[in-house]
């Protein structure tokens, strides 16, 4: 395999770390990072790995590590706008974004527009703008390689049949640290109760957004738009395992599955490394140890943002934007212990409620108009 050359945007995340565990291990040129704040960590990565860039979304923090980095050639670059300028500094082979939130849309569209693979953790690119990121893919015939491990499986398995064939997704989930609970038992949760996924280490937000299920939301949006199938064919399964990543049936019955421990780093490298499979990063799974793999569909009368993600897509337009916008001020408010954990799906519902005229809009200016909107409407629903 050839030694390619990628940049990590979000470097100092989850995701991000494991991408650079992955990169380390196989070698690959590490050319470019990018985060917000975290200057300690991007200045050793920086210096490990060699990088020529650095962005940091914070201008306070791109000051700092630019200073850090006086003794060094690596050129650095400040804000969302400078993250886009550095994605198109230089042809690489591969972008790994996996920047969190929103924030990671215009990154996405200039990795499309440098031509480089785009390897996709950052699902609000495709939540807020799908219909978009897929159409400036397919014009600049860009592959986008998902992160996600759900939506790694599905393309994974997708490749055991054609499109006309497949009659529909399984998407998995664990069901998060409050599966079996209703809503009455959802209120006094705290912040700690929530950030203890059962399988999974993730960040502080996408871990509240699982254990509400507007993960799940979101992941079904994600593959509507980039596997082309409707809502109604996509069917959320609890796994409570983590070992079955998703399923895709086909039109004979057929169902095919992938399975591995649950571990992001297969995701990073099989982004990477597509068409080609590498030596493994993770361990090996014994299904002897596992001895049983359950299933369960879940409540949405209880997790309603599934549903509610669900809808969204199916009415299109910004209407999943305003989901999103509500989601992440709800969730910043809850880390920060300004609201009860059952107050995010409320905010949320009662925005998108609100906002139903976004199922019209579909330029990205207006898709952008809408996101800040709801953002203020969810702001005046929390009072803060």
């Amino acid at each position: 395999m050839d030694r390619k050359n990628i940049a990590v945007l979000g470097s100092t995340g989850s995701v991000g770390e494991q991408a650079l565990d992955v990169a380390d291990k196989f070698g690959f040129n590490v050319s470019a990072i990018s985060a917000n704040k975290n200057v300690k960590r991007v200045e050793e990565q920086a210096r490990k790995f060699k990088v020529s860039k650095v962005a940091m979304a914070d201008e306070s923090a791109a000051a700092d590590i630019k200073t850090r980095l006086a003794d060094t050639d690596v050129k650095v670059y400040t804000g969302e706008d400078g993250i886009c300028e550095m994605i198109n500094a230089e042809k690489r082979d591969v972008v790994l974004n996996s920047i969190i939130g929103e924030a990671g849309l215009l990154p996405t569209l200039s990795v499309i527009d440098s031509g480089a693979r785009l390897a996709l953790a950052n699902k609000e690119s495709l939540v807020v703008a799908g219909e978009i990121v897929m159409k400036a893919a397919k014009e600049k015939n860009v592959d986008i390689l998902p992160v996600d491990s759900e939506h790694c499986a599905i393309f994974q398995c997708l490749k055991s049949g054609k499109d006309a064939e497949v009659k529909s997704i399984l998407l998995t989930a664990s069901g998060g640290p409050f599966y079996g609970k209703k809503i009455d038992e959802l209120r006094d949760i705290r912040v700690e109760e929530a950030l203890a996924h059962p399988t999974w280490k993730m960040g502080a937000k996408i871990t509240i957004d699982s254990a509400t299920l507007m993960n799940k939301g979101f992941e079904v949006i994600e593959a509507v738009h980039l596997f082309g199938v409707p809502a109604e064919r996509i069917k959320v399964v609890v796994h409570r395992e983590s070992i079955i990543h998703s399923m895709v049936e086909y039109i004979d019955n057929s169902v095919i599955a992938q399975l591995s421990v649950p571990d992001m780093r297969l995701c990073a490298q099989y982004a990477v490394t597509y068409p080609d499979r590498c030596d493994a990063v993770i361990d090996e799974l014994n299904l002897f140890d596992i001895a049983k793999l359950t299933f369960a569909k879940p409540d949405t009368d209880t997790f309603a943002l599934l549903k509610y993600a669900i809808d969204c897509v199916g009415k299109g337009g910004a209407l999943p934007a305003v989901l999103n916008a509500a989601n992440e001020v709800a969730v910043a408010e809850f880390l920060k212990g300004g609201i009860g954990f059952y107050t995010i799906t409320e905010a949320v519902c009662s925005v998108v409620d609100k906002m139903q005229s976004a199922k019209d809009v579909y330029t990205l200016d207006g898709i952008i108009s809408c996101d800040r909107e709801a953002r203020q409407l969810a702001k005046a629903e929390l009072g803060i």
